[in-house]
C-alpha cells in the first residue's frame, strides 16, 4: 500500500535571491486575490471559488517582468480559495513583501506536478534551475505537487510531495503516553522525551531581543523549533517501529496558555507531537487513540485506587514520586499516568468504544 509524504529538501543560498522575487509576484497575486474576492462579496454577494479567480488571473504569467508561471498562478488562487472557506472569512490576511515590516510574510511559492522537473541533481521550475542537497535521492520518485517555503533565517526549502510505499508494523508492545510540562512525553515504559528546547536559549533569546538584534531574535527561534521537532521526530518514530499500539492522553492546551504555565505549554509542543504519532501510525499500521487522562495522575496504576497520598490539583505538580497507602506500591507520577491511560486504551479496544 502506498501513502503520499512530503520531502523537504534545503536549496542552496545561491538561489534565494531569484526565489525572493518570485514569493513576491506570488504576494501580488494572492493579494489581488483578496481584495478580488472581498469586492465580489460586499457588493454582489458573490463567493468566487479558485476556478473563478483562475479566469481572472489568466495571462498574468505571460506579462514583462513575471517570472513565475501559469501553473504557480492557478495553485495560488486555489490555495486562497481553500484558505478563505476553511477560516469561513471573506477576507484573509495580506501577504506582506516588505522585510523591514513586522508582518512580513515567509516567501512561499506554490506550484502543480508539471510544474517541476528533476534532472541532474537540479530542479527545473519557471526556466531557471535550483541546486539543492538532495538527501532523499529524489530521481527514484514520481513528483507530485509541492512548494518553495523560507523560513525565519531567509533559508529556502522544496517541499515535494511523493508515493512512498507503507511499510507493514512488525512491531507487538502497546505503550501508554503522559504529556507532561517536566517532561514533554512520558511512555508507560519509562522512556521521556524531555521538551525544554525554549528554556535551554531563552537567555540568549532575551539578550537578542533586548539588543533588538532581529536577525539573531529569528535564528534562534528556528533553532528552538528546529530541535523540538527532531526531538519528536526521533521519539515518535522509535515508538511507531517496535510498537502495535500507542495510546496518548487526550490533555489539551488550550486553558493552559492562559495560565502561568504557558511557557512550558507551548515549549513541550503536544499538538505536534500527537500529530506525528498519529501520522506514522496510520502509514504503518499502527492503533492510535486518544484516551481520557481524568484522575490517570492520581490513581494507583497497581490497585486502582485513588489514595490520600496521590498528587492533586496544582500543588501536586511538585510531587515527583508518591507512594499508594493502599497498596503500598511507589510510583513515578508519569509513568504512573502512563500506565493508567495504557490500561484505558486496552478497555477501549476490548468493549470497542468509539475514539473522542
Amino acid at each position: 500500500m502506498n501513502h503520499t509524504k512530503t520531502l523537504k529538501l534545503r536549496i542552496k543560498d545561491k538561489h534565494a535571491k531569484t526565489l525572493l522575487a518570485m514569493a513576491r509576484e506570488v504576494n501580488m497575486v494572492w493579494n489581488y486575490c483578496n481584495e478580488t474576492s472581498h469586492r465580489a462579496i460586499r457588493e454582489r454577494h458573490q463567493w468566487l471559488s479558485g476556478f473563478d479567480l483562475q479566469k481572472l488571473t489568466n495571462g498574468l504569467s505571460k506579462c514583462d517582468g513575471v517570472q513565475i508561471g501559469s501553473p504557480t498562478v492557478q495553485q495560488v488562487c486555489e490555495d486562497y480559495a481553500k484558505a478563505r472557506k476553511q477560516f469561513k472569512r471573506s477576507r484573509l490576511n495580506w501577504r506582506v513583501s516588505s522585510r523591514s515590516s513586522p508582518k512580513y510574510s515567509l516567501g512561499w511559492i506554490p506550484f502543480k506536478a508539471r510544474a517541476l522537473q528533476y534532472k541532474n541533481g537540479q530542479i527545473q521550475f519557471a526556466g531557471f534551475r535550483f541546486g539543492l542537497w538532495d538527501s532523499y535521492g529524489l530521481s527514484q520518485y514520481a513528483l507530485r505537487a509541492g512548494s518553495f517555503s523560507e523560513d525565519s533565517r531567509g533559508r529556502w526549502y522544496l517541499n515535494i510531495c511523493v508515493q512512498i510505499e507503507s511499510k507493514p508494523c512488525s512491531g507487538t508492545a502497546a505503550v501508554g503516553i503522559d504529556l507532561g510540562l517536566k517532561a514533554a512525553a512520558t511512555t508507560s515504559e519509562g522512556q521521556v522525551l524531555i521538551g525544554r528546547q525554549y528554556r535551554t536559549l531563552e537567555q540568549k533569546l532575551g539578550i537578542a531581543q533586548r539588543a533588538g538584534k532581529r536577525a539573531r531574535v529569528r535564528a534562534l527561534h528556528a533553532r528552538i523549533r528546529n530541535r523540538r521537532k527532531d526531538a519528536q521526530h526521533k521519539f515518535s518514530t522509535a515508538l511507531v517501529e517496535r510498537c502495535a499500539a500507542i495510546f496518548v492522553g487526550d490533555v489539551a492546551s488550550a486553558k493552559l496558555v492562559k495560565t502561568q504555565m504557558a511557557k512550558s505549554t507551548l515549549d513541550a509542543g503536544w499538538g505536534q507531537l500527537k500529530t506525528m504519532l498519529e501520522q506514522k501510525c496510520q502509514r504503518a499500521g499502527v492503533v492510535f487513540e486518544v484516551v481520557a487522562e481524568r484522575y490517570t495522575t492520581q490513581t494507583c496504576s497497581c490497585c486502582g485506587s485513588i489514595s490520600t497520598s496521590s498528587p492533586k490539583g496544582r500543588a501536586g505538580l511538585r510531587i515527583r514520586e508518591w507512594t499508594c497507602v493502599c497498596c503500598g506500591t511507589a510510583h513515578d507520577r508519569d509513568v504512573n499516568a502512563a500506565l493508567n491511560i495504557l490500561a484505558a486504551g486496552h478497555r477501549r479496544l476490548a468493549v470497542g468504544i468509539p475514539a473522542l
